[in-house]
């Protein structure tokens, strides 16, 4: 059950990426603002929590103001979900959301693979699911980087927008995207690899028997 370099390589920077993946899903900082302005409004926004300072709805339709951190789609949140949730955000959460559900069943796989003996004759189908559902979820994570990159801190958004800066939860869900794609492309070659080894011996074996 010995594993070729590169299927080893491809698992540390899937488990890697992985790991990177649920940190930037989980914690509230892919845009945040900076220290130069006295009194933000606004202080940092992941995909599912919101830290607000005494800001008041922008459409002065309701006398509310939000302090402290809440989560995404706390209830009290209902006067502003047009300006707090629109389109391109809802397809950020979707999309990453969809690369991090990926995540969990190539690291499943990852195990499979990690006990899996390579004489079993799935396991070349075991790396082509693993490789493309690896290139699956980084092709969902790029969407999702990609847009929250162009509009995140775009002046439309959160108040303040010349203080807003990307934060490191966005900058590991980059990295963590490319980890994506790199090991889901070696274990597509691994897979390719041993197939090709697997017909030459097939081959050999065939020879043999017509002798």
């Amino acid at each position: 059950m010995a594993k070729s370099r590169t299927g080893l390589i491809s698992t540390g920077i899937a488990v890697l990426s992985f790991l990177l993946i649920i940190i930037a899903f989980s914690t509230p900082y892919w845009l945040e603002t900076d220290d130069r302005l006295k009194h933000p409004k606004f202080k940092r926004i992941g995909l599912w929590e919101v830290c607000f300072i005494e800001f008041k709805e922008p459409h002065f339709w309701y006398d509310t103001t939000f302090s402290s951190c809440w989560w995404i789609f706390e209830e009290e949140f209902y006067v502003i979900f047009d300006f707090l949730l629109p389109g391109w955000f809802v397809c950020v959460q979707f999309f990453f959301t969809l690369c991090f559900t990926l995540h969990l069943i190539a690291l499943g796989c990852v195990s499979l693979y990690m006990i899996c003996s390579r004489e079993n004759y799935r396991f070349i189908h075991l790396l082509v699911f693993l490789g493309g559902t690896l290139n699956i979820a980084a092709f969902s994570g790029t969407i999702a980087v990609y847009i929250f990159g162009l509009y995140g801190d775009g002046r439309d958004w959160m108040p303040n927008w010349e203080h807003n800066n990307i934060g490191w939860s966005y900058a590991l869900a980059v990295i963590g995207v490319i980890g994506s794609y790199i090991s889901g492309t070696l274990y597509l070659i691994e897979a390719r690899r041993h197939k090709i080894k697997r017909d030459r011996a097939e081959k050999s074996l065939g020879r043999h028997s017509s002798i």
